[in-house]
């Protein structure tokens, strides 16, 4: 009997705590990337060698690795200093140099993979290359990845620039096979919602028969999601293309003693999130060592009881 299929939507770090759950969870497991960031090493390498931006991509990479495979940890090897080296990860320009030698993202971030005995896929959700902009609720318009992220307020809406790019082929495939598919946790609009910006995702998901599960971050992030509760969280995904698509939202419980503001599952918030025929589970989910993000224990057991 084959292992049933899973797909996990996303980008930034808290993608590859739900890919190692589905791992876990004896998943064939796929990863379908946002390609929208453009800061830091990233950034600089879209720029200079007109590349999409790999450092999400090897994230997932590195997480869907063989546990053996000693190349993961040089992968994520960040330099911290050296003329024109300073603040790049090495896995990033692996990445970039496997583009120039195959004359494609997408089969370098294949031949990457086979570097790292990748247990499952990484996939970009578009091959485009696209810029994300946003307008927070003031109004005012923000253009950037790297600065929608910093923005002065919460963002209202986000749109890429060409607008509705085609999908990547294989992203759309995996995502119409899948039994399960998770949305987050991340960054909401700037590693999230742009995957559903991009011509043909959003209705992949609502066509699909998969299990649809959202996984709400546990902290805000100042600016973008600054003060927003968890059923904002899930209003914003509808907004973007998944109104109908979503079965249930997994949010954190417990209060994080800290400076940023929590993601707060209230009874109010809950109930807002369950008029939208959306059901809700509850639970103790923040990491004891790094509370802005979810434990991998925790958030594999309440997944485990939902998919």
């Amino acid at each position: 009997m084959s292992a049933r299929a899973a797909v996990a939507v996303g980008g930034g770090t808290g993608l590859p705590r739900v890919l190692a759950c589905l791992l876990r969870g004896g998943f064939d497991t796929t990863a379908v990337v946002t390609v929208a960031d453009d800061g830091g090493s990233s950034g600089h390498l879209r720029r200079e060698l007109g590349i999409l931006p790999p450092g999400d991509i090897r994230n997932c990479l590195v997480a869907l690795a063989d546990p053996g495979n000693e190349l993961a940890r040089v992968f994520q090897y960040r330099f911290a200093e050296g003329e024109g080296l300073a603040g790049h990860a090495l896995g990033n320009l692996i990445i970039a140099a496997l583009a120039d030698l195959e004359d494609s993202f997408p089969r370098a971030v294949e031949e990457a993979g086979k570097l790292l005995g990748v247990r499952g896929r990484v996939l970009p959700s578009t091959v485009t290359d696209v810029v994300l902009s946003g307008r927070d609720a003031a109004g005012r318009l923000v253009t950037g990845q790297a600065n929608v992220a910093l923005s002065q307020g919460p963002v209202r809406t986000v749109c890429l620039e060409p607008a509705f790019p085609p999908a990547y082929g294989p992203a759309l495939e995996a995502i119409a096979h899948a039994d399960v598919i998770v949305i987050g946790p991340g960054s909401l609009f700037t590693s999230i919602i742009p995957n559903f910006l991009v011509a043909g995702v959003a209705d992949a998901v609502r066509g699909s028969d998969a299990r649809v599960i959202y996984v709400c971050n546990v902290a805000n992030q100042r600016g973008e999601t600054s003060a927003m509760d968890a059923a904002d969280h899930v209003e914003a995904l509808l907004r973007h293309g998944l109104e109908g698509a979503v079965d249930v939202v997994v949010v954190n419980s417990t209060p994080i003693q800290n400076e940023a503001c929590p993601v707060c599952a209230t009874p109010d918030a809950i109930a807002r999130v369950e008029q939208h025929r959306i059901s809700v589970v509850s639970a103790d989910l923040a990491d004891r060592q790094s509370p802005l993000h979810h434990d991998p224990d925790r958030l594999y057991e309440a997944l485990a009881a939902v998919w």
